[in-house]
């Protein structure tokens, strides 16, 4: 049960990856995009580069009461460093690097709840700037898409107000909150990935791609309850139906989620359509990815902008570090072995478990649940953002360099590969 658990939240994973991929390519392959991301950045790279004072604007980076204790210009390097990261496990594992933004953002000094919502606005920005959607392969269904991004809202809405509430209530408690809820998931995650690891030294396949060949039992009974309105879908293979009221349900708790995380709720989006709702993979990934930009959009806007909770340098320095990271991770792929990679994964996934679980110690300290002297406390969670950054830092280095290193072997590689298009007339000289 376990392990099937985790492989749907890879499939997801690698499914977002793919669209994250694709996204930016297309960013970076379309000069007006690029302009409008520089013109976007230039009011913010100016006062960084030019190491202004210790806090910008209110109206650029976010309400001062929410914002970091601090504000310079290592700061922004910092949140770029932070999506070069992401970018690289995102483009050379092709999944799961959207994970580590928020812990992250929070070890550079960044409160919770003001993490999730420049993660979930960095996200809607990418959307919105080099969305690629699965309409061309006729795998969007707008049917359960709708029904989907209802509850979605419903769900975003609801995260939102649990987490500011949190925060107005006791910041501690919300940064203690988002820390815990993250020690879980990327503990499930970290481990299944370093179990997924040593199957593949071993000789196992260790694949996490896709979902069941045919629909789970629970999907055959959701999909023969008739309770209206009834869904159309998959037609390909032999037409399906679902009640629209289960897939507002699964948008509602995928949109929560996504809220309380500040990830795109694709992990858990995937488990619930595939085994749950008997929807197929194609259609799942397909759907999801399409409404990424309306639940996105609307939870990093009116659920955390409006009330102050965006940092939009931050935001703007993890879309550009994710977008040449991302290039940069998938080109290396070629001349990189995949067993390394898997390894490499499960380490950084690990990094982060251990950097929020270190911060545990100290948020139950000050609010007087263990006896702790504050200054172990700080202690213990330096130690974890410090053990953190190694270990993704070791990572990132290895994978910039070897790109460094292989420039020679990937420009060979892309020159036969034109020469091949030429030469089928695929490419006009």
């Amino acid at each position: 049960m376990m392990k099937s658990l985790y492989k749907s939240f890879m499939s997801a994973s690698r499914a977002h990856a793919q669209w994250e991929i694709e996204s930016s390519l297309n960013i970076i392959k379309n000069r007006k995009k690029l302009l409008i991301l520089f013109i976007m950045a230039l009011p913010l790279l100016i006062p960084a580069m030019a190491h202004a004072a210790s806090a910008l604007p209110a109206v650029i980076g976010g309400k001062s009461a929410y914002g970091p204790s601090f504000f310079s210009a290592s700061t922004f390097y910092g949140s770029i460093a932070v999506g070069v990261i992401a970018g690289l496990i995102t483009g050379c594992i092709g999944a799961g690097g959207g994970f580590v933004i928020t812990p992250a953002l929070m070890s550079l000094g960044v409160k919770g709840i003001l993490a999730v919502g420049t993660d979930m606005f960095h996200i809607f920005a990418k959307a919105i700037m080099g969305t690629v959607l699965h309409k061309k392969m006729g795998n969007v269904h707008y049917g359960l898409a709708l029904a989907f991004v209802i509850g979605s809202g419903i769900g975003v809405t609801g995260g939102g107000q649990i987490n500011r509430a949190l925060f107005n209530f006791n910041p501690v408690l919300s940064d203690f909150t988002i820390s815990a809820v993250y020690v879980f998931l990327l503990g499930f995650l970290g481990f299944f990935a370093l179990k997924d690891y040593y199957n593949t030294r071993k000789g196992g396949s260790g694949d996490a791609h896709g979902g069941p060949v045919g629909m789970t039992a629970l999907g055959v009974k959701m999909q023969a309850i008739n309770l209206k309105p009834m869904i159309k879908f998959d037609e390909d293979l032999g037409g399906r139906k679902i009640s629209g009221v289960f897939v507002a349900i699964s948008g509602a708790i995928a949109g929560f989620c996504a809220s309380i995380l500040g990830v795109g709720g694709g992990f858990i989006t995937f488990p619930m359509f595939v085994y749950g709702l008997g929807i197929s993979t194609a259609t799942t990934v397909g759907t999801d990815i399409f409404q990424i930009i309306f639940s996105a959009g609307y939870g990093s806007i009116t659920q955390y902008a409006l009330y102050g909770y965006v940092f939009y340098t931050l935001a703007m320095g993890c879309l550009l570090g994710s977008i040449f990271g991302i290039q940069i991770g998938a080109i290396t792929t070629k001349v990189v072995p995949g067993r390394q990679i898997r390894a490499f994964y499960a380490i950084a996934i690990l990094a982060g478990f251990i950097n929020r679980l270190s911060a545990l110690p100290e948020k139950l300290g000050s609010m007087g649940y263990i006896t702790l002297l504050p200054t172990t406390g700080a202690l213990i969670t330096k130690l974890g953002v410090w053990i953190f950054f190694a270990l993704v830092g070791i990572f990132a280095f290895w994978i910039i360099g070897t790109f460094i290193v292989n420039i020679p072997k990937l420009r060979a590689e892309s020159a036969e590969e034109y020469d091949a298009k030429v030469s089928k007339g695929g490419v006009t000289q």
